[in-house]
């Protein structure tokens, strides 16, 4: 009985391959922007699974781009410095000191370990962040907040030379300001803002939920842009969805081909949405 189970799981393993040519061929030579956060950064089983998703998908043609965030981890360095954060309508001031954290947060121990374990995985992956060769420039997203930028442009010359050579960019969001200031930026935006200047094939927000819901608080797989408008209106997107949702119509308006906010504790899920019919998440497009 153990051995006919492990014929059935072979020949499923077939199955899925077989059918995920088609998929195969359809993404071979475009580039997808992964937004990397939430509770799976934190988890070295998920982590270790992604790392491996991201080295596969490479694989098979993909030019795969990383933008992480770091929030708790910033949090929780900031705690152990002691360092006391001011908030403005519910977003944090980023001074000096605050800044300096940051950076070192999400520049040292949170890229430093994606780069890792990509590496680790048989892949060629190099960390940097989006002040290195100019790759994005900021002004102030809004005065009150401090060192918060807003990208302003995004250069990607240095990362069609990474893909050229094989080479999987791991990008840390911070930006560069027009006198040399370093800003902190949100993740979702600094990844938006980076699949538009590549005019990428997809941008994927992986996040701590399975995608937008409707009033009845199931899971849309399929949405257009004018479906997100409408929703935000009736307040049917609301709360931490919404930022989510400005930045795909964003990446969309920019030139990205389709966006698809996914749920990244799920096992696999970029290779879900990427090589299955059925696909994981929410897809947003024109």
């Amino acid at each position: 009985m153990k051995k006919q189970n492990m014929n059935r799981d072979w020949i499923a393993t077939a199955r899925t391959l077989s059918e995920a040519l088609p998929y195969l061929q359809r993404y071979d030579g475009a580039i997808v922007v992964i937004k990397f956060g939430g509770n799976a950064m934190g988890d070295d089983t998920a982590m270790e699974t992604f790392a491996r998703d991201i080295v596969l998908m490479q694989q098979v043609g993909i030019n795969p781009v990383i933008v992480h965030g770091g929030g708790p981890m910033i949090n929780e360095m900031l705690d152990k410095l002691q360092i006391k954060s001011d908030f403005v309508n519910g977003k944090r001031v980023t001074d000096k000191a605050t800044m300096e954290v940051v950076e070192m947060v999400l520049s040292g121990r949170v890229n430093n370990r994606i780069v890792q374990a990509i590496n680790g995985q048989g892949g060629r992956a190099v960390g940097l962040s989006g002040k290195d060769a100019n790759l994005i420039t900021c002004d102030p997203a809004d005065p009150a907040l401090g060192l918060v930028g807003a990208p302003s442009d995004v250069d990607p010359d240095i990362l069609q030379t990474l893909f050229k050579d094989g080479i999987i960019p791991v990008i840390a969001p911070l930006g560069a300001g027009r006198k040399g200031e370093t800003y902190n930026i949100n993740g979702d935006t600094a990844a938006g803002a980076v699949a538009a200047a590549l005019k990428a094939d997809r941008l994927l927000l992986l996040t701590d939920v399975d995608g937008v819901r409707d009033k009845a608080g199931q899971v849309v797989t399929e949405l257009s842009s004018e479906q997100i408008r409408q929703m935000t209106t009736d307040g049917t997107i609301a709360g931490g969805m919404i930022p989510k949702t400005e930045t795909a119509l964003a990446a969309i308006q920019g030139g990205v081909r389709a966006v698809v906010i996914l749920d990244g504790r799920a096992p696999n899920a970029t290779l879900l949405e990427l090589f299955t019919e059925h696909g994981a998440g929410s897809l947003i497009r024109d």
